[in-house]
């Protein structure tokens, strides 16, 4: 049997309330690499990832004793949304734990100005959204389009991207991605 070491640490970081870019800034590796490893695409060495968990912290043992549910509910409350974004993009997630899920789904809010940063995002896997209100600036591969309300976007996540709320009114979108990389 083959351990899910990528949705395990996503569980785990998830659990401590710590995004990506934060368990990097503590465990002294990239935020590129905890994505890696997260969306299974790289094995981390037996070092890298006590290294990484001992920005959590969390030994060896038990992140490897912890055995998460898989999630059963199929239902939510927009009350019951996960919030895993800070200010000034809010990301509210259907599902509290997504281990052993290959879909996230996401309400994102930008408020005006919000943007994903001048580094351009670069993962593994596809990701889709439609624009429900305000204006938002999508660029992929250096192609900028300003999408408003109804508007849609659907891509593979290897191909950099951005996106920022344009104008002076917030931005609701919602939008998915496979796996989870959040």
């Amino acid at each position: 049997m083959s351990v899910d070491i990528g949705g395990r640490l996503r569980f785990v970081r998830d659990r401590h309330k710590l995004s990506q870019r934060e368990l990097a800034k503590r465990s002294g590796v990239t935020n590129s690499t905890i994505s890696l490893i997260e969306s299974n695409q790289m094995n981390p060495s037996v070092g890298a990832l006590k290294r990484i968990l001992d920005g959590i912290p969390m030994g060896l043992a038990e992140f490897f004793a912890i055995e998460p549910e898989k999630p059963r509910k199929a239902f939510y409350k927009a009350e019951e949304l996960t919030e895993i974004g800070k200010k000034p993009i809010s990301y509210r997630q259907v599902g509290d734990n997504l281990f052993g899920r290959a879909l996230q789904i996401l309400k994102e809010h930008y408020g005006p100005g919000g943007d994903t940063g001048r580094v351009p995002l670069v993962h593994d896997g596809e990701e889709g959204g439609i624009v429900i209100s305000g204006r938002l600036e999508v660029t992929v591969d250096g192609e900028r389009r300003i999408l408003g309300p109804g508007d849609a976007y659907y891509f593979e996540s290897r191909r950099p991207h951005r996106f920022r709320c344009v104008g002076n009114k917030p931005c609701e979108v919602i939008s998915a991605c496979t796996p989870p990389t959040f």
